[in-house]
């Protein structure tokens, strides 16, 4: 029952607010409502370090759900990642290199629409197709009666829309060695994906309690499958990327653990090491904001660390 209500509360993080979320460090901008020709029009919101300036340059990390990453009086549950207190500490601490944060908004509604990996699920069969949009309908998930992916639009946004937006207003680097894609459970889903269509954009991918399973139990479920089929095929090039994973064991990430040792297994035999890739297992944690609050500096050591 725990995970039910979990999967419900993330179905539900939507756009509605209009307030620009509250930072105790570094300054946050809003790209407004940016319209676009691949999604539907959403929020971003770009948080710069304490001391931000136009004569250096940084590091970008593109980051999912960005309403529930840096204040609590915007996310719908008021719990949020608090990304800007675990990064300018660590900053502070001189642990890492600054960067700038692009928190990009999900749309509710389109949500798991926007962050299935696409080419994945055209791995699946017109019946394995159709059990999975079932799966969604029954959750509330999907308001279409056969569910179908929208995530190489939703990239196609982040690259060829914002990205380019992002580089022209502040002060980055561009080239794939310094950026970087994040999320969070569909957000890590998405990442690693990412990461995979994009290897000459991204250099990293930080996937944070990953959601393998695309619906919400592992009976019957042929999508795990699929996602590690395509990894495969698509995990980029260790010499010069970099790679995150994580996990809990209680209410949805309990789902995950069958799942992620079959990854850490692949991403072996594809020749990645403790210098390109992590897994890091969190006995005793959940799947939350707070729960990944609390590790956040992890990722951020792996990918900005001096």
């Amino acid at each position: 029952m725990k995970v039910f209500f979990i999967i419900i509360a993330f179905h539900i993080s939507f756009l509605g607010s209009t307030q620009i979320p509250f930072v105790k460090r570094g300054k946050i901008e809003r790209l407004d409502s940016l319209n676009s020709q691949f999604v539907s029009s959403r929020n971003v919101d770009v948080w710069l370090p304490d001391n931000y300036n136009n004569n250096n340059k940084y590091p970008v990390l593109y980051m999912h759900d960005g309403q529930m990453l840096f204040d609590t009086t915007v996310a719908w549950n008021k719990m949020s990642w608090d990304v800007d207190d675990v990064a300018s500490k660590l900053i502070d601490e001189g642990k890492i290199k600054e960067f700038i944060i692009v928190a990009i908004w999900n749309d509710g509604k389109q949500r798991h629409i926007d962050y299935f990996p696409q080419k994945p699920y055209n791995l699946l069969s017109f019946s394995q197709k159709n059990y999975c949009s079932e799966q969604l309908n029954d959750r509330g998930f999907s308001n279409l009666e056969y569910f179908s992916p929208n995530s190489d639009n939703y990239l196609k946004y982040i690259i060829y829309e914002l990205k380019p937006k992002i580089d022209n207003k502040y002060s980055t680097f561009k080239d794939s060695s310094h950026t970087f894609i994040a999320g969070s459970s569909m957000g890590g889903l998405i990442s690693i994906y990412a990461l995979c269509e994009y290897p000459n954009i991204f250099g990293g991918a930080i996937c944070m309690s990953t959601h393998w399973t695309g619906i919400f139990n592992n009976k019957n479920n042929p999508i795990p499958k699929v996602f590690l089929d395509y990894l495969a095929q698509n995990l980029p090039n260790p010499k010069n990327h970099k790679i995150y994973f994580d996990y809990g064991n209680k209410t949805l990430d309990q789902l995950y653990p069958i799942h992620q040792k079959k990854v850490d297994k692949l991403m072996k035999s594809k020749g990645y090491d403790k210098k390109s890739w992590i897994t890091k297992f969190y006995p005793g944690e959940n799947h939350s904001e707070l729960a990944w609050h609390k590790r956040f500096d992890q990722p951020l050591l792996f990918l900005f660390g001096m």
